[in-house]
């Protein structure tokens, strides 16, 4: 298949701003013609819709809509479901989508919160954006989150928030920010200056896949903050309205819960309800979302007034007396009632050791210590423990006291560095300097069981080691099972690290590489840990996997296994797990043979694949390691394996059919002329924007490949075209923008294909396939 050289920065996902910061729109003089899109400039907040201008905060927070009243949005409901065809005539309105859910010049779809109280009020699940619906579950894990005695939640506050992570189907991005350490942390906060944060569904598919607990924000701040809380916390009714928007924003757009941040002063009534609103709010987040968390940061006290207290504490009580100093107890404001209320407190980050100490003797926590996340600024702005690359000063403090931990703002790493390329060292170095104060937990995976080790960025996009595309992109729904990255000495000046590589990759933007050295003395092969995870097994389970290795050394795996019985027992982590190393199987077994044939054409480009099988019985995988031994005479061996895919599935499912894509429909259908002319003619180049939907188990796909062809244009003396690659798709709905297409009359067809996890191609009568005929209105 070919790739459409004007949709190529398009490929993760048809993001349109590649091609607005591309291109140099086309303007006409008088106004008459069609409208033309106009480059975006920097500073520029205005978008116009029928020359009604509307503010906008960068495309994040964003208070108005453009939506006409008198516009009803298309629907695959329109569609009849027994026609393969579609049919356009071309018209040149503004576009009638929400602006704040698509930008108006690209109509691609973006993430943003909500402003103001009203829009929370008013918010209803059918104005929701489709596209910001994480479509991952959250994975289950080991151990399970309320068994943790100490946790590690992360807040990600970056320069205002809904930054390249805005647009959900992934953008063009030079240096991106992402995040990947992620088997050291419990939970992910989305924050930002928003009263209402709603995370990104990129950062929730990422996490989930984890088994990474995700929750928004939901913050009021200064005299605006105290407004909107006198409004909100007035009465118990006031105050379920709102819980119960969160609560279904939560539901709808498939994150786990809230941090409430009140930072600022309340009044008497207000500081009184506050405890029944979280407590509503907390009960109802259960009952509608399992799993989830609300947590309060350390702000107000229970006098309503705004001081951070830097710990948990509570009213005088005579054992309080008895336990500690006086003047500990003298003239504090206290606020153990928010705690009392919702499942976690997050202290603000001035604490010292003695508030640690005072919090673990504390009656008032007995039986909740993990529940206080002692917060820690990696800014480390005001007078902190520590933070910055001695922000594991800090975990160590807040460790010895047996709390859990709120990491805020870890993107330090990032924003304070000049040199973004050095992006992934930093991030790297700084969770390697805080890993002995973390627990790796292991989520749980069914078979088939696959990752080719994308952080959902790079500098290309590969696909089955081939480089599909050369544009520095994002795109976290991208992003797979996350491997575990260090760097260990070894004896006589030996090392081994494990670390992201985008230089080349079998699938998606980098590969897992392995490197290092084997001292001359070292008799006995490396071990590269690479995954903590919990996989039951089938009684037959392939295993396959793709590397590249240097010349001089030799590489197996090597897997750790459990009887899945004992995965309920109360010391499963201190068990000692036998090692296995799988037989790889001749190119001439009838399973390879069998794998090959579904798999098709590979074109390997020197990566090597390795098939095994494995037949257990009641058993689960727990770790995956890559053995590396020398392969010669005794000297000292400087090596490196890229690591491109491991794959996991079970055998019986291979005789299994693919499902097929079901009822592929086209809507919300937006034309556009832009940038360049067409072959056919000396106008600005016709753009194709539309919404495509689709049904198909989302449970059994990696993702989804769309492409366009054409079929016929003005002259038919032009034969059909090949299949060319729009973009990746990773719900059943993808967005079309800024596509090129032939001038009218003409008839496109546009197709999904699955990629699923078992690893081979779907077949082609199996993908979706709609065509799109469109004509010029004759009005004009």
């Amino acid at each position: 298949h070919l790739l459409a050289q004007s949709d190529i920065t398009s490929l993760l996902g048809g993001g349109g701003r590649p091609l607005t910061e591309s291109l140099k729109m086309a303007s006409t003089a008088d106004g008459d013609g069609p409208p033309l899109r106009r480059k975006r400039e920097d500073g520029d907040d205005r978008e116009e819709d029928g020359g009604k201008r509307v503010r906008r905060d960068d495309g994040r927070c964003v208070k108005a809509s453009l939506h006409s009243p008198f516009t009803r949005l298309e629907s695959c409901l329109d569609q009849p479901m027994d026609s393969s065809s579609h049919h356009e005539v071309i018209q040149y309105f503004p576009s009638q989508l929400p602006a704040k859910h698509y930008d108006v010049d690209t109509t691609e779809p973006l993430a943003c919160g909500l402003p103001t109280l009203d829009e929370l009020l008013s918010w209803k699940r059918s104005e929701a954006n489709p596209f910001n619906v994480a479509v991952v579950p959250l994975a289950p894990r080991e151990p399970a989150l309320a068994s943790c005695p100490r946790r590690t939640l992360v807040s990600h506050d970056m320069m205002g928030g809904y930054l390249d992570d805005r647009f959900v189907q992934g953008t063009i991005a030079e240096a991106p920010y992402a995040f990947y350490h992620w088997q050291y942390i419990d939970i992910f906060n989305y924050f930002a200056h928003c009263l209402v944060t709603i995370p990104p569904a990129v950062w929730t598919n990422a996490a989930h896949k984890h088994g990474v607990v995700v929750i928004g924000t939901f913050i009021t701040e200064w005299t605006d903050g105290e407004n909107v809380c006198e409004k909100f916390l007035k009465d118990e009714e006031s105050y379920r309205a709102v819980a119960d928007k969160l609560v279904q924003i939560s539901h709808c757009y498939g994150f786990d819960g809230w941090l409430i941040n009140i930072e600022n002063s309340l009044s008497a009534v207000t500081v009184k309800n506050t405890p029944l609103f979280l407590r509503y709010l907390t009960d109802q987040m259960h009952e509608r979302v399992p799993g989830s968390l609300v947590l309060w940061y350390d702000s107000v006290t229970e006098n309503g007034r705004l001081h951070w207290q830097n710990e948990l504490n509570q009213s005088n009580s005579r054992d309080d007396e008895k336990k500690f100093p006086i003047q500990h107890l003298i003239s504090i404001p206290y606020n153990r009632i928010f705690f009392d209320a919702c499942d976690g407190f997050f202290t603000n980050y001035n604490w010292t050791e003695q508030n640690l100490e005072w919090m673990k003797g504390f009656s008032g926590i007995q039986g909740r210590q993990a529940d206080v996340y002692v917060g820690v600024d990696v800014f480390a702005r005001g007078k902190v423990v520590a933070g910055m690359f001695e922000t594991n000063k800090a975990l160590e403090v807040i460790r010895r006291h047996s709390f859990s931990t709120a990491i805020f703002a870890p993107g330090w790493v990032y924003e304070s560095h000049n040199d973004k390329t050095e992006f992934r060292k930093n991030q790297d170095k700084f969770w390697a300097l805080l890993s002995d104060y973390l627990y790796v937990h292991r989520p749980a995976s069914p078979l088939p069981f696959t990752s080719s080790f994308c952080q959902g960025f790079g500098k290309a996009m590969y696909w089955r080691g081939q480089r599909e595309a050369q544009k520095s992109w994002i795109n976290l729904s991208a992003q797979e099972i996350q491997p575990l990255y260090y760097h260990t000495e070894l004896e006589a000046r030996g090392w081994l690290r494990s670390r992201g590589c985008p230089e080349d990759a079998w699938n998606g933007g980098c590969s897992l590489l392995l490197e290092g050295l084997i001292p001359a003395t070292r008799t006995s092969p490396v071990c590269a840990k690479i995954f903590s995870l919990h996989v039951p097994l089938a009684s037959k389970t392939l295993v396959t996997l793709i590397y590249k290795q240097s010349t001089g050394i030799k590489v197996s795996l090597e897997l750790k296994t459990i009887d899945a019985s004992l995965c309920t027992h109360v010391d499963i982590q201190d068990l000692e797990l036998p090692s296995l190393s799988p037989v790889v199987l001749d190119e001439g077994h009838q399973l390879v043979n069998q794998f090959s044939q579904l798999c098709g054409n590979w074109s390997p480009d020197n990566w090597t694949v390795r098939c095994s099988q494995l037949e257990l019985r009641g058993c689960a995988l727990r770790e995956v390691s890559i053995s590396i031994q020398r392969d010669g005479e005794p000297q000292d061996t400087p090596f490196s394996c890229r690591v491109g895919e491991i794959m996991l599935l079970d055998v019986a499912s291979l005789q299994l059919p693919p499902e097929q894509v079901q009822g592929l429909c086209i809507y919300d259908v937006v034309w556009l002329r832009g940038a360049g002319t067409s072959p056919e003619s000396t106008s600005p180049c016709l753009h194709l924007n539309a919404t495509l939907r689709w049904d198909y188990p989302t449970n059994t796909v990696r993702h989804f490949r769309v492409y366009w062809r054409r079929l016929r244009g003005p002259d038919p003396r032009i034969p059909p075209g090949e299949l060319a690659l729009v973009g990746l798709a990773y719900s059943n709905l993808f967005r079309i923008t800024e596509l090129a297409v032939p001038e009218p009359p003409g008839l496109l067809e546009l197709v999904v294909e699955p990629v699923i996890r078992k690893g081979f191609p779907v077949p082609e009568s199996h993908w979706g396939r709609r065509s799109l005929s469109y004509t010029e209105d004759p009005t004009d």
